[in-house]
């Protein structure tokens, strides 16, 4: 059934093309007549907001560079939305403003965020899963102003620049405690089931890599932990979903590359071991136990 529903994107992104090569043009207004920025990352730079660094009394160091991508751009301000972990709260601040000259680095510590965002005034105001997204605001050649998200936190940019490998028009940083959950573990995934009927009682047995994005980000190399393939053969995997760690409080993130989310129940932790019952929107679900080859033990997660 997997490979009926490849067939079925293939032949819709196979639509989407064609459409968008007769349709006049129309479909090309986001790069025509907009502008897109790209933002990366600084790799000397920290991934997160250290949350256990700010209530010891330290400071933190979000790095990243700015340049120009599409468009006719005069000028940005660098825009910040610090987004409350009930995710409706959302504060909006500026970090600079007019720049003119590119690329434009910043580096941003805590006083910086004190400065740029009133609601914020020490580390008492930080909590896990508040997030702060930097993005811009864009003036172009001909006196137009973009906002690439919009002040409710929704996008203000078609899905192609969203998922483009070119470039980020935003970057998130979490407020989270350090997390190491890197590393490649051994599965053994029982019970798989799908709604089109496929069973797979299992052991399925094998590997799997948690890659460290850091800010507690995991790719995950395959979602369903073996059980797609023993549920559709040899060669399917989740890809795309990830992991993500809050001071040990885990969660999928994300969707597949089917466009179905994932979430976890049921999470024992036994020393080097735990176990949880995994299922995605599609119906498919499965029992998976993951051993840590390190000789250490898992920390204290929690769902």
């Amino acid at each position: 059934m997997k490979n009926i529903r490849k067939i079925f994107a293939i032949l819709t992104l196979l639509m989407l093309v064609l459409s968008c090569e007769n349709d006049g043009g129309d479909s090309k207004i986001d790069t025509q007549y907009g502008a897109v920025i790209d933002i990366q990352k600084s790799s000397s730079s920290e991934t997160y907001i250290n949350l256990v660094a700010l209530q010891n009394g330290g400071d933190i160091n979000l790095g990243f560079t700015i340049d120009k991508a599409v468009g006719d751009i005069a000028s940005i301000d660098v825009v910040g939305l610090y987004i409350k972990s009930d995710g409706t709260t959302i504060f909006k601040g500026k970090f600079s403003t007019a720049i003119k000259t590119f690329p434009y680095t910043l580096n941003i510590n805590k006083q910086k965020i004190y400065d740029a965002f009133s609601q914020l005034n020490s580390s008492d105001d930080f909590e896990t899963g508040d997030q702060l997204t930097i993005s811009a605001e864009l003036t172009l050649k001909d006196g137009t102003v973009l906002k690439l998200i919009n002040d409710d936190g929704s996008n203000n940019f078609s899905p192609n620049i969203a998922t483009s490998s070119t470039y980020k028009v935003f970057q998130a940083y979490n407020v989270s405690c350090p997390s190491s959950l890197g590393g490649t573990y051994q599965f053994t995934t029982t019970n798989t089931s799908a709604p089109t009927g496929e069973f797979a009682a299992g052991p399925l047995t094998g590997t799997v890599v948690f890659e460290d994005l850091g800010g507690g980000v995991y790719n995950i190399s395959d979602a369903s932990f073996g059980g797609w393939a023993g549920l559709y053969g040899p060669g399917n995997i989740a890809q795309k979903v990830q992991l993500k760690d809050i001071c040990n409080k885990i969660s999928y993130l994300g969707t597949d590359q089917y466009g179905e989310v994932f979430t976890f129940s049921n999470l024992v932790v036994n020393g080097d071991k735990i176990s949880f019952h995994w299922e995605n929107d599609y119906g498919e679900f499965g029992n998976t136990t993951l051993k840590r080859t390190d000789g250490s033990n898992w920390p204290s997660l929690t769902l």
